[in-house]
């Protein structure tokens, strides 16, 4: 496996600052969040179903989080990978709670963590009741994901949430679905 200091999800953020990457969120409007997101349930690993086109992710064919609680209150961040050609990718961070945000959004860190600013915003903007689903993106709008518990969700559920990002003034025409590498 090899380590990379970008990768996935989480990792796409943290590079937010160092990497141009087109806004597709139409609206200036205030990004709002979930109510709340208990982590307890959130943790676990979520399945890529959708993406915006990003550097990191170029060649990811599927792509995986996993999530764990640590004793300090941060969270474990593993990204994975999987290329066209068969090679996985794998990406190591921590992720910390945004104060006030009730587990709505988090800022994460991957190596090397001496690097200051090397911080991205990752908040949940739609969460399934029972957290088989969820949309998380950045207020920048230059990212933007859909997750699933189970690789091959209902095609209802990724429509209601394809509907929310565009409520939120997201494009979604520009996402990158599961098995096309891009």
């Amino acid at each position: 496996m090899k380590l990379k200091n970008a990768l996935l999800p989480l990792s796409a953020l943290v590079l937010a600052a160092c990497i141009s990457q087109p806004d597709y969120r139409a609206s200036d409007a205030d990004l709002p969040v979930v109510a709340e997101v208990d982590l307890d349930r959130y943790v676990g690993r979520w399945h890529e179903i959708a993406r915006y086109p990003n550097s990191f992710e170029r060649g990811c064919v599927t792509a995986m989080a996993d999530y764990a609680q640590l004793p300090d209150g941060r969270i474990s961040v593993i990204n994975s990978c999987t290329k066209e050609d068969g090679r996985m990718d794998v990406a190591e961070g921590k992720a910390r709670v945004v104060e006030g945000s009730n587990g709505a959004k988090l800022k994460v860190k991957f190596a090397p963590s001496w690097v200051p600013f090397a911080e991205g915003d990752y908040w949940v903007l739609h969460l399934e009741a029972d957290y088989s689903a969820v949309l998380v993106g950045a207020p920048s709008g230059k990212y933007l994901w859909i997750l699933a518990r189970d690789p091959a969700p209902p095609q209802a559920t990724i429509d209601r949430i394809l509907r929310k990002a565009e409520g939120l003034g997201f494009e979604t025409a520009p996402l990158i679905y599961a098995g096309n590498p891009a």
